[in-house]
């Protein structure tokens, strides 16, 4: 195994680690709660709050401990017009439209075959967790420590490999990493466009912001819609509800087509900062095709499968 290969399986493992001891805290929490018997942690929302800390917080220090062996490079500040940032927020909605449209299609026919639907576990934590634990786990503290992980720490040690490298890794990781083909298609195509937007401004604040935007949708205001849509279904005119289906549909309209014009336009970016140190013969040969990449993709699969079958 060449030093590149041995690069990015040390960056697989690590990912690797992070998931398998999330995985190991949330067993150890079921067990305590359940010898222990611990009535109010049987709460969904408490729980929810639980698993939060198990993802995020303590397998935190040994990820960071990992990957802070690998050096790391820096990438060239740049500003964002709020026009700019609107058209990333549009591009952010259609690949998200597009990526939820796929996986329904999939998990359909998967489906299909299987003679059952396929749960999934996003509606299912959002149809059953308080409204403001949506609003500040999912929409908030979660985009947050997931650009940091899956974006800041992620790329800035492989930059040094150019920008289609790092975002094309940050995808295949970002999407593996939700452990369900649910989500897979959107995280794919979202996370890409994130590592895409963190490079070309280097600050990733903006990310977290389009990775709010695009939560906060998904986790609140979808709430509200379907419920309103729910409401217009059963023959009730409620004002409100039109108003709010109205404005969604409003939303989604001119998001689509400027993200979709967006991206039909888009032309080759010149990343400030952040130019090809070390071209690979064989990118992506050289960024899977290694023990520690394989590993981690092996453990997600077996989590999606775990999740199809569950």
């Amino acid at each position: 195994m060449n030093i590149h290969k041995k690069f990015f399986s040390k960056i697989g493992f690590s990912y690797f680690i992070l998931g398998l001891s999330a995985l190991i805290f949330q067993i150890i929490l079921v067990n305590i709660i359940y010898h222990a018997n611990i009535t109010p942690l049987y709460d969904y929302n408490i729980f929810t709050i639980l698993t939060a800390v198990c993802n995020y917080i303590l397998p935190l220090p040994i990820f960071l401990y990992m990957m802070k062996k690998l050096e790391r490079e820096k990438i060239d500040r740049q500003s964002i017009g709020i026009a700019t940032l609107i058209k990333y927020i549009a591009i952010t909605f259609t690949l998200m439209w597009a990526g939820n449209i796929i996986g329904l299609i999939i998990t359909s026919l998967l489906g299909g075959v299987m003679q059952g639907g396929i749960e999934n576990p996003v509606e299912t934590l959002i149809n059953s967790s308080d409204i403001m634990i949506n609003l500040l786990l999912i929409s908030i503290i979660g985009p947050i420590f997931e650009e940091l992980i899956f974006r800041k720490v992620l790329v800035d040690r492989t930059i040094k490999y150019g920008a289609r490298v790092s975002i094309i890794l940050s995808a295949i990781i970002f999407g593996f990493f939700h452990g369900n083909l649910n989500q897979f298609f959107y995280a794919f195509l979202m996370g890409g466009f994130f590592a895409y937007v963190y490079i070309k401004t280097g600050k990733i604040i903006y990310s977290i912001i389009l990775h709010i935007t695009v939560n906060l949708m998904g986790s609140v205001v979808s709430i509200f819609v379907a419920q309103s849509a729910e409401t217009l279904a059963a023959g009730s005119i409620d004002p409100i509800s039109v108003i709010i289906i109205g404005v969604y549909a409003i939303i989604f309209v001119v998001s689509m087509f400027i993200g979709l014009y967006s991206l039909a336009n888009y032309k080759k970016s010149k990343f400030n900062g952040a130019k090809t140190k070390i071209n690979l013969k064989h990118p992506l040969k050289t960024m899977l095709l290694n023990y520690g990449m394989i590993l981690f993709i092996l453990f997600c699969i077996c989590e999606i499968i775990i999740q199809i079958m569950g």
